[in-house]
C-alpha cells in the first residue's frame, strides 16, 4: 500500500470538517437547504481534487518544481521588460489589456519548458560563480554511450542495483542509434532497435531517473570524443564497451567502466580437482567427448561426456586452457559415483 494513502485520507477528512464547518460559521456561503450536506460535498470535492492533482504529478519532484518556478519567474521578467518597453503605449486599453495577457503566458510558458530542458550547467551561465551542489552526497552520473545501450547488459546491473545513479544519455548517443537503426543494413537495423528496446526499458522502471542530455560539442567531430569532454564536463561515470574510447577516457582522467572487462571479472575461477555439475548439451569434436557450459557461459569439455549427452553429471575439473575467446575446462565426468541424474 503507498505510505501516502493515509495521508491523503486524513487530508480528505479535514476537508469534509471544513466544509461542515463552513457551513455552520458562514451559511451564505452554500445554499439554504441541506447547507450541512453542501459544506461537506463541497469539501470532499475540493480534498478529491488536490488528490487526484497529487497523483497525477507523481514522479514530479522537487528538483523539477524549482526549475519550472525559476523559469516561469525569468518568462515573467522578460515579459515585464517588453511590456514596459514602450512599444505597446498607443494601442487602446482592451487590445494592451490582451497582449499583455499573450505576452505574460507566453514568456512564463518558454521559461518554464527551457528551464526543464536545461541542466545544472546552463544555470552557471545565468548565475555565474555559483554552484548549487547537494550537501550530502553528489549525483552518482552514469553516461551511457552507444555500444553500452545497444548491449543491454547495463539494464540488468541497474536494475539488480549493482549499479546506481542517474542514467545521463546524450542527444548525439539517440542520433547515431536513430542512424544504426536506420540502416539498410539487416544486422545493423536490429542492433539498433535492441537499443531503442532497452531504453524503453530503462525509462519505464520506476525506480531508475534517465534523462537526455541536449548538451553538444560542434568542435568535436566524432561521437567518442564528445562523449568523453560530456563526462569530464559531468563528472559522471562513462559506460562503454568500446576497448579503444576506454582508453581514450583513462589517458584524459574520465572514470570510464568497460563491461566487457566487468564481465571477465565475474567469470568463475576454476580449480582443477574441483566437482561442477552440469548438464552435457553436445557431443564434442574429438570421440567420446561432451560439452557442457557453465552458468557464465565457460565452455567446458568432458572427456568421457559423449553417451552423457541431454543428462546432468559431475564432472570433474582437470585443467583449464587460456584462449583468444576466454577459458576452456577440460573436465571428466564423475560415473562411477552415481552422481548422474537422467533428464530424458
Amino acid at each position: 500500500m503507498n505510505p501516502l494513502w493515509p495521508i491523503r485520507v486524513l487530508f480528505l477528512g479535514l476537508c469534509v470538517a471544513g466544509g461542515y464547518a463552513i457551513s455552520q460559521v458562514r451559511p451564505e456561503f452554500v445554499s439554504e437547504q441541506h447547507g450541512q450536506l453542501t459544506g461537506m460535498v463541497i469539501g470532499f470535492g475540493f480534498g478529491g481534487l488536490l488528490i487526484a492533482i497529487d497523483e497525477m504529478l507523481k514522479g514530479f519532484s522537487l528538483r523539477a518544481f524549482s526549475a519550472i518556478t525559476f523559469g516561469l519567474l525569468l518568462g515573467m521578467v522578460v515579459a515585464l521588460l517588453v511590456d514596459h518597453s514602450g512599444l505597446f503605449e498607443n494601442t487602446e486599453d482592451k487590445v494592451r489589456w490582451l497582449i499583455r495577457l499573450c505576452l505574460f503566458l507566453g514568456f512564463g510558458y518558454i521559461g518554464m519548458v527551457l528551464a526543464m530542458r536545461s541542466n545544472k550547467e546552463d544555470f552557471s551561465l545565468i548565475i555565474p560563480y555559483v554552484r548549487f551542489s547537494p550537501q550530502n552526497k553528489p549525483d552518482n552520473l552514469l553516461l551511457l554511450d552507444t555500444s553500452v545501450i545497444i548491449d543491454g547488459r547495463i539494464a540488468d546491473l541497474v536494475e539488480s542495483h549493482l549499479v546506481e545513479g542517474l542514467i545521463i544519455v546524450p542527444r548525439f548517443v539517440l542520433i547515431e542509434l536513430q542512424q544504426i537503426a536506420d540502416s539498410s543494413d539487416d544486422i545493423k537495423r536490429a542492433r539498433g532497435r535492441r537499443g531503442f528496446e532497452m531504453l524503453n526499458r530503462l525509462q519505464h522502471n520506476p525506480k531508475l531517473e534517465v534523462r537526455i542530455h541536449d548538451g553538444d560539442f560542434t568542435d568535436e567531430k566524432g561521437v567518442d570524443a564528445k562523449l568523453v569532454r560530456l563526462a569530464r564536463n559531468l563528472k559522471a561515470k562513462l559506460f562503454t564497451n568500446d576497448y579503444n574510447l576506454a582508453k581514450i577516457a583513462g589517458l584524459q582522467n574520465v572514470v570510464c567502466v568497460n563491461l566487457n572487462d566487468v564481465a571477465h571479472c565475474m567469470k568463475i575461477e576454476m580449480i582443477p580437482g574441483e566437482i561442477v555439475q552440469l548438464k552435457i548439451v553436445r557431443e564434442g569434436r574429438e570421440k567420446g567427448q561432451g560439452l557442457g557450459y557453465l552458468p557464465d557461459g565457460t565452455m567446458v569439455v568432458v572427456s568421457n561426456g559423449q553417451p552423457l549427452v541431454g543428462q546432468n553429471v559431475e564432472v570433474q575439473v582437470k585443467s583449464t586452457v587460456q584462449t583468444g575467446a576466454g577459458v576452456l575446462v577440460f573436465g571428466e565426468a564423475q560415473i562411477g559415483n552415481g552422481k548422474i541424474e537422467n533428464l530424458k
